[in-house]
């Protein structure tokens, strides 16, 4: 097994960005999940990353600003809210995230993350709000109808991830991977660390983990975070791994 380098992805990338993003008001919901629940949904050639021998999978809804290609002018990017089903993983001791799901209320976003990054993208009805200090984000997938409430609210500061806590863990994620035509494809993103809250999950409806074949929970989340949000730069995705017959 190769040693895990956990700093590594956290530096930016050489040359250009592809585009920039804008991640705002974001909330990790965490759940531990026995391995053996992951791997049949995992490809093979990804391993499932653990924290103390503990794998998790997350439910994360925010919103996406002022999304745009580095050739697009600021004034075209555009907005849309979204949800991300995720565990971790790791390539060749490279660790990072692998979706099981994204809903996003943006048809065009959809269609490009399909086209340009073959991720599992479906498009949703999204709102988010605040009332009273209480945020809240709900979403409805078309056409299956897989609904998702989640009502909270923000506490007090995280612990600071540091290298080797759960938190560095869980949030400094900047690798995606994504199996296509028989070859892994990683993706980077680079931005600062996040300034993570925790928070107190008031309300949650959702039918996106048993939708992507994952065990429905019976609970409220382990973990619950928020983070008020960061500036990403995103770069093009690569081959990492050839194709198999």
């Amino acid at each position: 097994m190769s040693p895990i380098d956990r700093i590594a992805p956290t530096q930016r990338p050489a040359g250009n960005n592809d585009g920039t993003q804008q991640w705002r008001s974001l909330l990790f919901c965490h759940w531990q999940i026995p391995i053996d629940d992951l791997r049949p949904l995992v490809p093979k050639r990804l391993e499932i990353d653990t924290f103390d021998g503990q794998a998790y999978v997350a439910l994360v809804p925010f919103e996406m600003r002022t999304i745009r290609p580095r050739w697009l002018p600021r004034w075209l990017a555009f907005n849309f809210y979204e949800t991300n089903v995720r565990t971790y993983v790791l390539h060749n001791g490279r660790p990072g995230v692998y979706f099981f799901s994204l809903d996003a209320s943006s048809r065009l976003a959809v269609w490009a993350a399909r086209q340009g990054w073959s991720l599992p993208y479906h498009y949703a009805s999204m709102s988010g709000n605040i009332i009273d200090e209480q945020h809240s984000y709900s979403s409805q997938r078309s056409p299956d109808r897989v609904d998702m409430l989640v009502k909270f609210r923000t506490g007090t500061a995280g612990e600071r991830s540091r290298p080797g806590s759960l938190e560095h863990f869980l949030f400094e994620r900047y690798l995606l991977f994504v199996e296509h035509q028989r070859q892994i494809f990683e993706g980077q993103v680079h931005h600062q660390p996040y300034e993570v809250f925790h928070a107190e999950i008031d309300e949650l409806h959702e039918q996106l983990l048993a939708a992507a074949g994952l065990p429905a929970p019976r609970r409220l989340p382990d973990l619950a975070h928020y983070s008020p949000g960061v500036d990403v730069e995103v770069f093009r995705i690569r081959a990492v791994e050839s194709r198999v017959p």
